[in-house]
């Protein structure tokens, strides 16, 4: 039986004044994590995963937060009893931790190797020769091609996924036995995300290292983990390993994390949503945490405070269901509503990209002097119909949104054309630039840098109004902007805030608001919900659907999540470097993908399936190496540097699209053969 590495009892960690209504960011939590394993705490955004986290290294922002209760036992000895001085030979050394954001993790000024053998100095003694060689073991270990190289860059230079790998390559300088990755996926592709899980495993099986994997991915959890701990509210609901959870989720909240995942399978109906939102954690509860949100919850949810209840040694779950068996529960059904799309089938075009390139100019030197061009969006072509969505996809950097913003003229063009509803549009006058935003209108990724913070919502949303629908007079503004929030899912009440009164999801609702304020066609989403939480997440994508039923609009959603594709789009085109690879239905493209880069990029999607859950592991398509530059692209084909099944002739040439059947084309040699 594994001996416990760590232990941490009735932890709670406050912020504010402690005895005055304080903000219980961990409120009570106890779990154990054996030498070896992978522990899990899963749970969403301010649900206090990474406080608990920071509250083991000793790291909790002072004065303003405190430890006010508990214990953390490694190796038994408690960590809350040792000094400032005491923790820095633990912190680093025994226990470490990866980052949220690698960026702001790692010091601009400093090169990657100053960066490992300062760990190196501080926590091992070693310098010199020794340190550079230990320094380029260290690089390679995580897979950073010609270490040598890249030991003398500085973060700037880097890839996310490759600042990431430099942060993991510094958490194991020290051989820690305590590995904490607090959420070290969340900003990289699908493709990286699986080569960073998967080094994680392996360096795990090379050093026999625990690992405390801080997440809201129940499908990271799903390929990765031992034991999950699902937090809510500040304190653990459920506690089961990896196979429990995953086949019979007890606690209602687990349940409802399930019921809101995006699929193929629920394509036909609204995503299950968690009504409300999670209490302010100043709250001082009497119950049960999640009882205003609780399909399940009774009067006596709220009338004591409810413990975890051991269903049988490895399964704990804090709910009345289970504490209390003489207590009737029965689950307040809400069905989510079915979609039919019979009405939406429509071959009207109200978009056409054609043959779209766009080259940003490298200028060098006191005279600007162009010296080279960043080849961002070379050749695409795709074609939007209306009532329908098109996905686009693939890695960071390969000229999504480059794309997407080329269709609302937010980026100049070299070539190609744009047509909208059959007219040229390609190089607008004036009056076309303003008629064009009235019928195609964009929703930018990250929703609290698209607003003025010193504007209130209403201003954000009459912004459009004012632009392009002057004939409105102020009372007939107001009346739209009410009627656009409601749309939306937000109160009257909204108009009078600021957008950092709003939670992330909020802010995307007034976003959403301002786009449709001008009564638009097409709506072009660039990664609308990749900084959501699943629930949050839910929310957005039944609204979308709403949208399309009631106005017929048209979407370019552009994502690197596939599950959402799989649930959302149409069609999706898969790009790569510049240009389309693949194009098709959804359902064709998903279910038989043709180019190698869309095999690899469906074959790291994390796959969560209850019903036939096992423990063993599907198969990756790794890719070697990053994404090329765009500036020196390779010759021939821009995959072939990457590509597991590359031929001699792909160095040479670029292949020309194949029809594969009449709506899927692709671009590949390999299905000349």
């Amino acid at each position: 039986m594994a001996s416990t590495l760590l232990e941490v009892k009735n932890l709670k960690t406050y912020f504010g004044n402690i005895k005055h209504n304080p903000v219980r960011a961990v409120d009570g939590v106890s779990f154990k994590i054996n030498r070896g394993e992978t522990f899990a705490i899963l749970g969403e955004s301010g649900c206090g995963k990474s406080m608990t986290a920071l509250s083991i290294m000793q790291l909790v922002p002072s004065p303003a937060g405190t430890i006010v209760e508990g214990s953390i036992i490694y190796n038994d000895d408690d960590l809350l009893k040792k000094s400032e001085i005491e923790m820095r030979s633990v912190r680093g050394n025994k226990i470490a931790m990866i980052f949220q954001e690698p960026m702001t993790s790692l010091n601009p000024v400093l090169t990657v190797q100053q960066q490992i053998e300062e760990v190196l100095l501080q926590h091992r003694g070693i310098k010199g020769p020794q340190a550079w060689r230990e320094v380029i073991t260290l690089l390679d270990s995580v897979g950073i091609p010609v270490a040598t190289q890249r030991a003398k860059d500085y973060p700037h230079q880097l890839s996310g996924g490759m600042k990431q790998r430099v942060m993991i390559a510094m958490a194991l300088a020290s051989e820690p036995d305590l590995l904490i990755a607090d959420e070290p996926t969340t900003a990289l592709d699908v493709t990286i995300q699986a080569q960073v899980m998967n080094l994680l495993r392996d360096i795990q099986k090379r050093t026999g290292m625990a690992i405390l994997l801080i997440t809201h991915d129940l499908g990271i959890v799903s390929d990765f983990v031992d034991h999950i701990a699902v937090m809510y509210a500040g304190e653990i609901v459920e506690y089961a390993t990896r196979k429990d959870f995953f086949t019979k989720p007890l606690h209602p909240y687990s349940k409802k994390l399930f019921a809101s995942l995006p699929s193929q399978a629920k394509r036909n109906k609204n995503l299950d949503v968690i009504k409300g939102m999670v209490p302010p954690l100043t709250t001082e509860f009497k119950g049960c945490r999640f009882y205003e949100r609780c399909n399940f919850a009774v009067r006596q949810c709220n009338e004591k405070l409810i413990e975890l209840t051991d269903l049988n040694g490895v399964h704990y779950v804090r709910c009345l269901q289970f504490s209390d068996p003489h207590i009737e529960f029965n689950e307040k059904n809400e069905t989510p509503d079915k979609i039919s799309h019979d009405k939406a089938i429509n071959n009207e075009i109200v978009y056409q990209v054609d043959k779209l390139k766009i080259h940003f100019p490298i200028r060098k030197g006191i005279f600007k002097k162009i010296t080279g061009y960043v080849y961002a969006v070379d050749g695409v072509s795709l074609t939007l119909y209306k009532g329908k969505t098109l996905a686009l996809v693939g890695e960071s950097g390969c000229g999504k949104t480059t794309v997407g913003k080329a269709l609302v003229h937010l980026n100049d063009m070299t070539a190609g054309k744009l047509l909208l509803k059959g007219h040229d549009i390609s190089s607008p006058s004036a009056q076309q630039l303003k008629d064009l935003r009235t019928h195609v209108q964009i929703i930018f990724q990250d929703p609290y840098s698209a607003m003025n913070p010193r504007k209130r919502v209403a201003e954000i949303i009459e912004e459009g109004l004012l632009a392009l629908r002057p004939e409105l007079n102020e009372s007939a503004r107001n009346d739209v902007v009410v009627r656009l929030l409601k749309q939306v899912g937000l109160p009257e009440t909204a108009v009078n805030l600021y957008p950092h009164e709003f939670s992330g999801g909020q802010r995307q609702r007034i976003c959403i608001a301002r786009a449709l304020a001008v009564n638009p066609e097409i709506l072009v989403c660039d990664e609308p919900t990749s900084a959501l939480d699943v629930s949050v997440q839910a929310q957005m994508l039944n609204l979308f659907k709403q949208l399309q039923r009631d106005y017929g609009l048209s979407y370019l959603f552009i994502t690197h999540n596939l599950s959402v594709v799989e649930y959302l789009a149409d069609e999706i085109a898969v790009m790569y470097l510049g240009r389309i690879v693949e194009r098709g239905k959804v359902d064709e493209v998903m279910q038989s993908p043709q180019h190698p880069y869309t095999q690899a990029l469906l074959s790291a999607i994390p796959k969560i399936d209850k019903e036939t859950y096992s423990d063993s592991t599907k198969e990756i398509i790794f890719l070697e190496g990053e994404l090329p530059s765009p500036i020196t692209p390779p010759s021939g084909c821009h995959f072939s540097p990457r590509c597991p099944k590359r031929m001699e002739i792909c160095h040479n040439q670029y292949p020309v699209m194949q029809t594969i059947t009449k709506t899927h084309i692709a671009a590949c040699f390999l299905l000349n053969k």
